[in-house]
Parts: C-alpha cells; sequence; structure tokens
C-alpha cells in the first residue's frame, strides 16, 4: 500500500498533502473524481525515481524543511514539478506553495531547500537568511533529542520522514479494519470510509461570513496598554486519528511530533480501544477537519489591562466551566515568572474547548503584554528594537522587526543539540507568532458554535507573507537543553505587535495573510 499521500483536510482541496502527478502535472486527490483520471498516468512520491526523491529528501533534511513530515510528501511532489523549468526564482516557488498548508517550518525552510536542489548550492559564506545547506550526516539521535524539546513528544528526524514514512497514526492500520467517522455525538462505523461517510450523512463544512469576535471584555480600569484576542486554531496537518485491535492497544494519534499540545487529551485512542472490542474487529477512528477544528482545543482567547509598570488583570476564556487543577495552577505559576505583576482570571463563555496545553498558551500573552508596556505607546510603530522574552523553563529569545521588513531573532536554548532542528522550529515559532497577531481566528458565533470549518479560513500565513527570517543561536554545550522556540514566539508576537502599533485587537490585518 502507497503510505506516501496523506489526508489533512478530509477532503477539502486546501492542504496540499494528497498531491500527486496526473500526466505529469500535481494535482490535490482528495478533490479529483476518479472517472476524471481514467486512463491517465498517476504518479505518487513512491513513483519518482530514486535519484529524484532521494535529492528531496537529503534537501529538506538538510535545511530544516521537514519537521513532523505530515505535509512534505504533498509539497516534494509540487515542488518537484518545477524541475523541469530550472533555475527557478523564489517567487515561483513561493506561489506553488500556494496550494499547501505547513504548520511546523515557517515556509523559509522549505523555499532553502527548493533553491539548493532547483538551482543547486549557494556559497558558503550566504547569511543566515540565504539557506545554504547543512550536512545531512548528524547525530540524528541529538538532532530527533531537539526535537522532542521543542515539540513535547517524541519525534523523528530523517530522509525517510521526508518521504512520508514517519509512522502516523493511521499507517499502519490493518486493511481488513473497519472504518469510524464521527456522527453527532457517536460514530457511524462501516466497512470504508466512503460508507462510513455515507452512513453519517456527512455534508463538507464550509467557512463564513460571519466575523472574529474577541469574547472576552477587557477589565475595567485606565491601563497604558490594552489587547483581545480571538478563537485561533491549532491547525495541526494530520487529524485526529487512531486505530485498535479487540483488546490491544490503540495507536497514538501524536504520530511524529507534537501537533502543538492539541492532541494531549484527544479521545480518537479510547475510541478506537472501545469501537474495536465492541466489533469484535480492528477498528479505524478517523476525524476530518472539520471534525478537529468543531471539537479540538482552541488556544483561548484573553483581554487584558496592562500598565507601565507591569502591573495588570489578564482574564483568560474557557467555556463550559473554570480550570481547576495542576493544570491550571502551573498555568499561573508560569504567568508569575514572565509577568509578576499580572493578576490572572478566569471568564466562562460560549465556545469550544480550549487548552492550556498548546504552545506557551496564557504565559505568551502575558509575557508579550510585559515586555510591549516597557517599550510602546499605542499609536505609535517600534520598529528596530530588541524585544527578549525567558519562558518559564529558562528558554530565551530576543526578536527584532527591522524596518526593511525582515526578522532578527537571537536564540539561548541551552545546548544545541543540533542547530538545524532548533533553527528550523525558531523559524516556525516565528511564523505562528507573526500569524498570531496578524491574521489567524477562526470565527465563533454568539452561542459558541465554530463558522469556519476549513482550512484557508484560518488565516495562516502563506509562504508568500513571510519576512526573511535571521536566526543566531548561542550554544552553550555546559547548559541544560531546555525547549527555545516558545520563548521565540512569545518574543516575535511582543516585537510584530509593537511593529504594528499595539493594536487594540487581534489580528490586526486579517486581509494580510497572503502578502507580506
Amino acid at each position: 500500500m502507497l503510505r506516501s499521500l496523506k489526508d489533512g483536510c478530509s477532503p477539502q482541496g486546501q492542504c496540499g498533502c494528497c498531491t500527486v502527478w496526473v500526466d505529469g502535472a500535481p494535482r490535490v486527490a482528495c478533490v479529483t473524481p476518479a472517472r476524471r483520471v481514467d486512463g491517465r498516468d498517476i504518479t505518487t512520491l513512491e513513483g519518482l525515481p530514486d535519484s529524484q526523491r532521494t535529492a528531496w529528501a537529503e534537501g529538506l533534511v538538510a535545511t530544516g524543511g521537514s519537521q513532523c513530515g505530515f505535509c512534505t510528501p504533498g509539497i516534494v511532489m509540487r515542488l518537484a514539478a518545477l524541475e523541469d523549468a530550472a533555475p527557478v526564482p523564489d517567487d515561483k516557488v513561493e506561489q506553488a506553495l500556494l496550494a499547501h498548508l505547513c504548520r511546523c517550518t515557517g515556509w523559509q525552510t522549505i523555499t532553502e531547500a527548493a533553491r539548493v536542489v532547483l538551482n543547486g548550492p549557494v556559497a558558503e559564506d550566504a547569511p543566515d537568511g540565504g539557506g545554504p545547506a547543512q550536512t545531512v550526516d548528524r547525530d540524528q539521535e541529538a538532532a530527533a533529542e531537539r526535537a522532542a524539546l521543542e515539540g513535547g513528544v517524541r519525534q523523528r528526524v530523517g530522509t525517510d520522514v521526508v518521504l512520508g514514512n514517519a509512522g502516523f497514526a493511521d499507517d499502519g492500520c490493518p486493511a481488513d479494519a473497519l472504518v469510524a467517522v464521527v456522527d453527532g455525538d457517536g460514530y457511524a462505523v462501516a466497512e470504508s470510509l466512503p460508507a462510513a461517510r455515507a452512513l453519517a450523512g456527512k455534508v463538507q463544512g464550509r467557512s463564513t461570513t460571519v466575523p472574529l469576535s474577541h469574547p472576552v471584555e477587557v477589565p475595567d480600569g485606565i491601563w497604558a496598554l490594552t489587547l483581545a484576542t480571538t478563537w485561533v486554531e491549532s491547525a495541526y496537518l494530520e487529524p485526529d486519528a487512531s486505530w485498535c485491535v479487540p483488546g490491544g492497544d490503540p495507536a497514538s494519534p501524536y504520530g511524529n511530533g507534537g501537533s502543538f499540545g492539541g492532541k494531549l487529551h484527544s479521545p480518537v485512542a479510547a475510541d478506537a480501544r472501545r469501537l474495536a472490542d465492541e466489533h469484535g474487529r480492528p477498528v479505524r477512528v478517523l476525524w476530518s477537519r472539520e471534525d478537529v477544528v468543531r471539537m479540538g482545543p482552541k488556544r483561548p482567547p484573553v483581554a487584558a489591562g496592562i500598565n507601565s509598570d507591569g502591573t495588570g488583570v489578564l482574564r483568560v476564556a474557557v467555556s463550559g466551566a473554570p480550570l481547576v487543577g495542576p493544570t491550571w495552577e502551573i498555568c499561573l505559576a508560569q504567568v508569575s515568572v514572565v509577568a509578576p505583576g499580572l493578576i490572572v482570571e478566569q471568564v466562562v463563555v460560549p465556545g469550544p474547548p480550549v487548552s492550556l496545553d498548546l504552545r506557551a498558551a496564557v504565559w505568551a500573552e502575558a509575557a508579550v503584554l510585559a515586555a510591549a508596556a516597557r517599550f510602546g505607546t499605542v499609536g505609535e510603530p517600534v520598529v528596530d528594537v530588541p524585544v527578549e522574552v525567558v519562558s518559564p523553563v529558562g528558554g530565551r529569545a530576543v526578536a527584532r522587526c527591522i524596518a526593511d521588513g525582515t526578522l532578527d531573532i537571537e536564540v539561548f536554548a541551552g545546548a544545541v543539540l543540533d542547530a538545524v532542528v532548533l533553527r528550523s522550529y525558531v523559524i516556525g515559532a516565528a511564523h505562528q507568532a507573526l500569524g498570531w497577531v496578524r491574521s489567524e481566528g477562526i470565527a465563533v458565533s454568539v452561542d459558541g458554535t465554530v463558522q469556519d470549518l476549513t482550512i484557508r479560513s484560518f488565516g495562516i500565513l502563506q509562504a508568500r507573507a513571510v519576512p526573511q527570517v535571521r536566526v543566531r543561536i548561542i550554544d552553550d554545550p555546559e547548559a541544560p537543553a531546555v525547549n527555545g522556540s516558545d520563548a521565540v514566539f512569545a518574543a516575535v508576537a511582543a516585537a510584530r505587535w509593537l511593529a504594528d502599533g499595539l493594536a487594540p485587537t487581534w489580528p490586526v490585518d486579517r486581509a494580510g495573510a497572503g502578502r507580506r
């Protein structure tokens, strides 16, 4: 069975993970009816010549252009179709990538790999942003250790990951397994995915014209700065999935990476075990993209006011009931490290589930507010100022938005272990931070129902909208290795907010998702 094709949008034709060639031209398979390709040549990644697959796999590993690897096979198929037109300028690569979503890498490392594979190696003395390829002859265990620190769970690093063989949740499922898809509050179970979807009466989800909302009110008071954020989708590419044989251990929904904390409490593994026992056969549980958006955890919206001395109130939206227990206590402790003058409150609002396990949730907002309060005045853009954030675990980042549009980042994460992986995570965190401030959000109705159900509606920055990122990594081999990209996430968000004049609501430029 061919495993390189991945299903990231189930099926919306918007993530690019299932890209194949039809008569040599790239096309997304999920929205292409079989009758339209009858008698035509279909090529998957497995069908490329070995030398071509190797060149792309090694190129993407060398630059850090693949992290979890779920999106990468489709991206390889898209970019490999450009080889006959080489040399290929960066803008053509970015244009090709419009058909894809990569949530991990921030695009720059992908375009760097494309530059090397399509046009040949760049000069060794090129600046960091120029993307000279790093050797693939690296300590893969050290690389995986750094990836696990940054992503939160085990992650493999290597050419097999690029080629789609990272062992994702659904890849090892027995061929004779039943398929379960969400049907109301339960599951429809059938012999195949089309049959299960038909049984559930699945109707494709859409986007909406409902505007973004900011569900938490800013605390009363006279503040130097205020900020209100909206619902933000985690947007991990591999939808929640698991499978299990009767009486067995279910496959983990974490295939090869942490999903930014979004799957930590996913029910799919327990559901697969229960359904397998009920039916006496192996069962695959597959969430569609719409299921992930409706039921998966969101970054909690916040509203805050802060004074120039760092004192203030940060209000956090939760749905259903107030959060209690260790997770909330850890959140309060983290905020006390990065912004000791802030009082944190919970506000229950109608909406989708939220999670404090998502990347730097709440403490990053607190750190952004504390950093911005030291530098900025509302309405006055501030550029070329170093903004420093030290995370609760000791990672340190300094971000600077330059007037020419570039972004400079310095990061300290203890012993580097693998500079390529760390740099890739730093650029990916910068990409998420820029989108968080400028464009990301999903519409939620007043009764708390998610309205935006397609990937294109999330507001994630496309490759052509991301500025050049230059990274300086400070290595301390004697220091414990710690997560560095979360500090980058907060520092870049603060620097971007300052450069945008400290607008009181995020996102500040939803229309800018597709441009620099």
